[in-house]
Order: structure tokens, then C-alpha cells, then sequence
């Protein structure tokens, strides 16, 4: 009898630790899988930030980053969202204004007065009324903004610049595009496009006068050895805007949700915040250069560029008195 009690013991705990071995693949498989595509790189700041989100929702969630566009290349992560190809993306706001025409207004020249207005106004009633719009058009949820840098003027004249006026005959170079050549005008300067990787070339020949981008790009390009000044001109706050499709959003518990939000606003917060140090670290980095850094009068650039841009055909599909709503937020 011993020994009949002792071989079913041994059975059951062989039976015990069988159901164990089976138990943990099916845990594993109950995590459900977020793709997030972006065409930012590892080593960005953004890049950081996504991935402390990925740790913060270990155990519940399987989230891949796919980065560097090795999932889906430039503008096709919107798509991929609609079609339900795809969980999580990083998305322009451009993107979203080729579908719903409104959202154009979201990617133009001084909306937004700096990264805590961007913040205010997506997180009010502005923010819900166009994020109502995506969802309701084009089945994607959005989660928040994610702020990565604000663009200035940068010149190779030593000429003061304190309005638009100032900026009269000097050839900015704008990226390639309608939009873009347009913010060229509505900046006071003479738009000039030329490609990227000629830019610094173009900058140390004359043939343009000079060039707008972030302060960090400005640096990674080395502008500031062909150029005297910067212009804290603030006239494009960027973002892009961390989306999720609508079909995975649904299929989610309240309780997954709060969670995934909770991890993206902490994301959106730390990335913010490095980004704006990094900024700071430029500015004092390009004066230990001999390079002149100022801000003009971005009040009277606001109001010209707000003027010529509600005063051409880009502002037709604008929802009535929406730049007086976002010029409100405080």
C-alpha cells in the first residue's frame, strides 16, 4: 500500500509540475501585443521615452517598437492604423490634415507659443474637439502630443532681426513644398527652397542667407560654423501625435486603458522635458561658440504670420474662430 501511495504521489506532483510547464506559454500568450511604428531613431530622445513606456506596461502588454520606419516607411503608419495592420503609431499631424482638411491648421506657423501651450491645448476642450474629429473620421484614437523641438530662424547676415520687417530680402531656405514656402513668406523673409543635405554648402556660398530648424538639428549639421546668429523666432512648435487604432482601443478593458494612457502621458512628459534641457544646453552651447542668440519680437512675428495665413486659401477649411480658441488657452 506504501508503495501504491508513494507512485501516486510521485504522479501527482509529475502532473503538478506539468500543468506548471503548460501554464507559463499560456500566460505568456494572454499579454496582449502592441506594434508601435515611428521613423524617429533609436537614439532619439523620443525613442527613450517609448521605451520606458514599453517597460511600464510589462506583464499586461508585449510592446514592440519598431523604429527607424523598419515597419512602415514615412506617412503610411496612419493608414496601417485605419486598416487595423497596426496598433500604435507615431503620427503627423500632416498625415491627419490630408483626410479631415480642418486638422491643417494643427501644423501651422504660431499656434502654439511653446510646449506647454501645445500641452494645454490638446488637453482641453481645442485638443477634444479635433481628436473627436479623428476618431470619428478616420477610426484612430489619439493619445497625446509628443513635443520634439521648436524651429528658429538662423542667419549668416549679422543683420538685427527684431520684426518681420527686418527679415525683408533675405533668402530663407524652406523645405521643398507648398506649406512650407508659405511659412517662408509669412516670416518676412524671401522662401528659397533647397534640398537638406546641400543646405550647409548653400549657407557657406551665400546662396542662401539662411535656414530654419530646431536648435539640436542645427548643431548635429554644424550650421553655426557658416552662420553668425540665431533667431529665437519660435515660429513651429513640432509634434507628432502618439495614436492608437480605434478597433484595438475598443477591444481594451477601462482598466487597460487608464493604464496605457497613464504610461503615454509619462512618456510624453519625460520626452518633453529632455527635449527642453537639451534645447537650454544649445542655446549656451552656440554662445560658447561666438554665436550671437536672441529673441526678437515674437509677438509682432505671431501676429503677421496669423494674418497672412487667415488671409490665404490654407485657412478655408478652418472651424471658425479656432485661432482666437487656441490663442485663449492659458
Amino acid at each position: 500500500m506504501l508503495a501504491i501511495a508513494g507512485r501516486r504521489s510521485l504522479l501527482a506532483s509529475a502532473g503538478a509540475l506539468l500543468a506548471g510547464i503548460v501554464a507559463r506559454p499560456s500566460s505568456a500568450q494572454s499579454q496582449r501585443r502592441i506594434r508601435f511604428a515611428a521613423v524617429f531613431a533609436d537614439q532619439d530622445i523620443r525613442a527613450e521615452a517609448m521605451r520606458g513606456f514599453a517597460s511600464d506596461l510589462r506583464g499586461e502588454f508585449n510592446v514592440e517598437l519598431h523604429l527607424n520606419a523598419t515597419l512602415f516607411r514615412q506617412g503610411t503608419e496612419l493608414v496601417a492604423l485605419q486598416r487595423g495592420n497596426l496598433e500604435m503609431a507615431n503620427v503627423a499631424p500632416q498625415d491627419f490634415s490630408r483626410q479631415i482638411p480642418a486638422w491643417s491648421v494643427m501644423s501651422s506657423a504660431y499656434l502654439f507659443r511653446d510646449a506647454e501651450h501645445l500641452r494645454k491645448t490638446f488637453a482641453g476642450d481645442v485638443g477634444r474637439d479635433f481628436n473627436r474629429m479623428v476618431r470619428e473620421q478616420l477610426n484612430v484614437h489619439v493619445l497625446g502630443p509628443l513635443y520634439f523641438g521648436t524651429r528658429h530662424v538662423n542667419l549668416r547676415p549679422r543683420k538685427r532681426i527684431a520684426t518681420p520687417a527686418d527679415m525683408a530680402g533675405l533668402k530663407l531656405r524652406m523645405p521643398p513644398g507648398e506649406a512650407w514656402q508659405f511659412l517662408g513668406e509669412a516670416l518676412g523673409a524671401n522662401p528659397t527652397p533647397v534640398a537638406f543635405a546641400e543646405l550647409y554648402t548653400a549657407l557657406q556660398t551665400g546662396a542662401v542667407d539662411g535656414q530654419d530648424n530646431p536648435l539640436p538639428t542645427s548643431r548635429t549639421m554644424r550650421f553655426h560654423e557658416v552662420t553668425t546668429q540665431f533667431v529665437l523666432t519660435s515660429h513651429l512648435v513640432a509634434y507628432d501625435l502618439l495614436s492608437v487604432s480605434a478597433r484595438f482601443w475598443d477591444g481594451l478593458s477601462q482598466a487597460q486603458r487608464d493604464r496605457i494612457q497613464a504610461a503615454v502621458d509619462k512618456a510624453i512628459a519625460q520626452s518633453t522635458q529632455r527635449h527642453l534641457e537639451q534645447e537650454q544646453e544649445m542655446v549656451n552651447f552656440f554662445r560658447s561658440q561666438n554665436v550671437e542668440v536672441y529673441a526678437p519680437n515674437v509677438e509682432a512675428f505671431r501676429a503677421e504670420a496669423q494674418r497672412r495665413y487667415l488671409a490665404s486659401p490654407l485657412s478655408q477649411s478652418w472651424p471658425a474662430g479656432v485661432l482666437e480658441r487656441i490663442n485663449a488657452v492659458r
